[in-house]
């Protein structure tokens, strides 16, 4: 027998029966009634549901099926004319929105997550450190900036004048590069200060300091040449936490 056609069984049990059998026939009649109920409720979900419907389940709650199908509770009361979103019974079928997606819109109960994608977390590049503005400054050499020529940097200076024009260092400091081993720079001397600052000093016809040398403001550590360079003139950067930044904030107008 299967469980869909208990029912049926039930309306056919004898109707005429002794006393004790009568009170036995109720008690019966009770349990049978309690799982005619579970049974039909079983049969009931077998059936299919249409697109665009929904069977209430065990532990559903309107707010639970909207947010299933995408919708707010209030338009899924206004689908399916309930009054009292409370009152839901298991197997009951629902209208819903077909073929919603899993966010409910925003007219929805507040109580009902919305999901919206997150962007990936970037990570924002690095600040160039600014830099203090302690450092008090001369000018390298006598000359005229040009501003035309190519450099290494857009915050360096090129300086033109005679071959031979002294160049000084810009601050005290200590001098820790002195030599040619660096590709393009021709005779180089590179100079370290106070506050995280250094001086580049770059195609020199000669240097006049060592490295490990300190150096005053003003003296000469170098003569103006073209090493490694087409024009005779002074490559000069100045360099803060390692990168070069605007030396003309630094140094004096002319």
């Amino acid at each position: 027998m299967s469980y869909c056609t208990l029912s049926s069984t039930i309306r056919n049990t004898p109707a005429h029966m002794d006393r004790t059998g009568h009170r036995r026939a109720r008690s019966l009649w009770l349990v049978l009634a309690i799982a005619l109920a579970v049974l039909l409720s079983a049969c009931g979900t077998t059936k299919r549901v249409e697109p665009g419907h929904y069977r209430v389940v065990a532990g559903d709650t309107l707010s639970s099926i909207a947010r299933k199908h995408g919708q707010s509770v209030s338009a899924l009361m206004r689908m399916n004319n309930i009054s009292n979103p409370n009152r839901l019974e298991v197997g009951q079928i629902l209208r819903v929105q077909a073929g919603a997606g899993s966010t409910p819109s925003s007219s929805g109960s507040s109580n009902i997550p919305v999901t919206r994608p997150v962007p990936p977390t970037q990570k924002p590049p690095p600040k160039t450190p600014a830099p203090p503005r302690s450092i008090a400054l001369v000018w390298p050499a006598d000359g005229t900036v040009n501003r035309t020529m190519p450099k290494p940097s857009p915050h360096g200076l090129f300086i033109v004048n005679q071959a031979g024009t002294p160049v000084k260092a810009v601050a005290d400091g200590s001098v820790i590069y002195a030599g040619n081993g660096l590709r393009g720079y021709g005779n180089l001397a590179i100079v370290r200060h106070a506050s995280g600052f250094l001086s580049v000093y770059a195609h020199n016809r000669s240097l006049a300091v060592k490295e490990g040398q300190n150096v005053k403001q003003g003296q000469k550590i170098a003569e103006m040449g073209n090493t490694e360079n087409s024009a005779v003139a002074l490559y000069f950067e100045l360099r803060y936490d390692g990168k070069a930044t605007d030396a003309t904030r630094f140094l004096p107008k002319r």
